[in-house]
């Protein structure tokens, strides 16, 4: 039985984001299906009529830049994929052009990479021309922009896409489609005694363990992946439903309040504005190791990283630069934007804070990372 009022929580939704996976889109060969368009654009016409303001993450230029080049596999190269995709987004937006159109609807495509996010004000002029969209009751399609985007600026994955998404719009609520009902006790794919879990309340270490990966001929990243994307919303305090988008009326059994797929809850403690950009938004250059002591003080009592706590260094980076502080484990304890460039940080490791000045001949603060630039990813216990 379901602890959570569903029907309640759906009716507090003014905006969503929905998420759409190349598996949802395409058949059991991997080949892109025309009729889940109509689909697609008869369930969000549907959400729309409802007064609630919907921005689509879709996956499939690369699938659709297959089959428009004919290709069975999907390549391993960057180049190749960006040439794919380059074929491929035209096409895509075009099936989304014509289903739509079959309900009265316009929509606009968004291309978006890292590099966009990063940058704050970036990432502020990305949030306007989406409002302004959905104010002019167009609908916002949005995708990574695969042809131009390399290793270092890629996003990785669309279920990260449709989190930041969600950030950068604050809608009320994310939508995952895929092609299996939710998150499985174990892979419903091998295991014939997999059960599905209806509602998660917080995403810790077991959660992730029994999200495996399930990366197909053309999809990327898989359910673990799907947990981070919730992860992300539910310390900007928003739920996430991952859902079988391939079974006829998802959506709209969502919208209903019916008990569709797993309902991820948001975290308890929300993390606003700045915070949540430096923790999830910007991309992490380097790794600070802290000790029991330093991660004690910054999980609990939410103290600056000092000098004193940091065990080692790995990578290269300089001042502001956001980084992951780890605990001797590997266990990523918080992130933060650095004070110190990574040399210089190697100069003063486990040194008081007096001495900072005598060691570099010269001092910037005390911290390594000041408690105003520091965010926690994962709590201590007491």
């Amino acid at each position: 039985m379901e602890r959570v009022d569903r029907a309640s929580l759906i009716k507090r939704v003014r905006r969503v984001v929905v998420k759409v996976g190349s598996s949802v889109l395409t058949n059991e060969y991997g080949e892109i299906s025309e009729t889940m368009f109509d689909e697609i654009a008869r369930e969000v016409s549907g959400i729309k009529s409802k007064g609630v303001d919907v921005v689509l993450v879709s996956s499939g230029a690369i699938a659709a830049g297959m089959k428009k080049l004919k290709l069975k596999e999907k390549p391993q190269e960057i180049s190749m994929k960006q040439a794919i995709a380059a074929c491929g987004q035209s096409t895509l937006m075009w099936y989304y052009e014509m289903a739509f159109s079959l309900f009265g609807e316009k929509v606009a495509q968004i291309l978006l990479t890292h590099d966009g996010f990063s940058s704050r004000k970036r990432f502020l002029n990305a949030r306007k021309t989406l409002l302004t969209l959905l104010k002019m009751n167009v609908i916002p399609i949005v995708n990574e922009n695969d042809s131009v985007a390399v290793e270092e600026i890629m996003l990785g994955d669309n279920d990260n896409l449709a989190a930041l998404v969600t950030t950068l719009v604050e809608a009320d609520l994310l939508v995952l489609l895929t092609d299996i009902d939710g998150l499985y006790s174990k892979d419903p794919r091998l295991y014939a005694d997999a059960t599905l879990i209806s509602t998660i309340e917080e995403i810790d270490e077991c959660v992730k363990e029994i999200a495996g990966d399930t990366i197909g001929r053309t999809t990327t990243g898989g359910m673990k992946t799907k947990i981070e994307a919730a992860r992300t919303v539910a310390a900007f305090g928003v739920p996430t439903i991952i859902a079988n988008g391939k079974k006829k009326s998802t959506l709209r059994n969502i919208f209903a309040g019916k008990q569709v797929g797993t309902l991820f809850l948001p975290a308890k403690e929300r993390l606003r504005g700045r915070k949540h950009w430096i923790a999830f938004t910007l991309k992490p250059v380097g790794e600070i190791v802290i000790d029991e002591g330093a991660k004690n003080a910054i999980s609990l009592y939410g103290k600056s990283l000092l000098p004193s706590g940091v065990k080692e260094v790995r990578g290269d980076f300089d001042i502001g630069d956001p980084v992951r502080c780890v605990d001797e484990s590997g266990v990523e304890v918080a992130r933060g934007l650095v004070s110190y460039s990574s040399d210089e940080i190697r100069k003063i490791i486990g040194v008081k804070t007096s001495d900072i000045e005598g060691i570099l001949g010269y001092k910037y603060g005390d911290e390594v990372i000041h408690r105003d630039d520091l965010v926690v990813v994962f709590k201590a216990k007491s």
